[in-house]
């Protein structure tokens, strides 16, 4: 089981963060103070945690870089998910959810392959031709800007230990009590900030200004990053 470190404070709590960037630069202050900080590369997860993941990036001036996940869209209400995907083909479903739904075995495969044509075109829309980094034996940062059922997470924290880094650190501004619960026993740190037991979990509820980033706004911070200069 994985520390997970929190601030008291903040628990419970709604709109707490004026938007991604001062969420960002919160977290990065409780980086420094709990996490070493050496050998260490971030992998923010676009859309949301790009923001998040930038601020990191640039106050405590450690590389970064993206990772492309998808939630596996239930097929009648595209804002909620039975699973998730990762660039590398990783599937974690939520057997439990998928059996509460009745979905058939094609109907899977079928939600599987749509979702996978679009993370392959997010790989080249922000990474082009980039290949990913060596992560091998450094400690790597996984951001977000909140996990509400952290299945999305948890595929990238799957795929990325397949890669054999020294250490897998989950770093995000607002969580649910299942989702922290979920993750802790994969990483070795996890730091939320606000962590919530409310029975409906909103990662907005966390934020004063909510909106969705465009993928423009993306590659224009990526393109700020030490990783994308060029």
């Amino acid at each position: 089981m994985g520390r997970v470190i929190d601030e008291p404070n903040l628990r419970e709590r709604f709109h707490i963060f004026r938007d991604r960037f001062h969420a960002g630069e919160l977290l990065a202050k409780i980086l420094q103070k709990h996490i070493d900080l050496e050998n260490v590369i971030l992998f923010a997860i676009p859309a949301g945690g790009v923001p998040v993941g930038y601020m990191i990036s640039q106050k405590l001036g450690i590389p970064m870089d993206v990772v492309i996940v998808r939630k596996i869209q239930v097929p009648w209400d595209p804002e909620a998910g039975f699973g998730a995907i990762s660039w590398d083909g990783e599937v974690l479903l939520n057997e439990s959810l998928v059996r509460q739904l009745g979905l058939s075995q094609d109907e899977i495969q079928e939600c599987i392959e749509r979702t996978m044509e679009g993370i392959r075109s997010r790989f080249r829309k922000f990474r082009g031709d980039k290949p990913m980094p060596d992560v091998r034996d450094k400690t790597v940062i996984l951001v977000d800007d909140g996990l509400a059922s952290g299945f999305t997470m948890l595929v990238a924290v799957k795929s990325m230990k397949k890669r054999k880094p020294k250490r897998i650190i989950v770093a995000t501004p607002t969580g649910s009590v299942n989702a922290i619960k979920l993750l802790s026993g994969w990483v070795d740190d996890l730091l939320c900030l606000n962590i919530r037991s409310t029975p409906i979990f909103a990662v907005a509820d966390a934020y004063q200004n909510w909106y969705d980033l465009t993928d423009e706004e993306v590659k224009d911070l990526l393109k700020r990053t030490i990783n994308f200069k060029n």
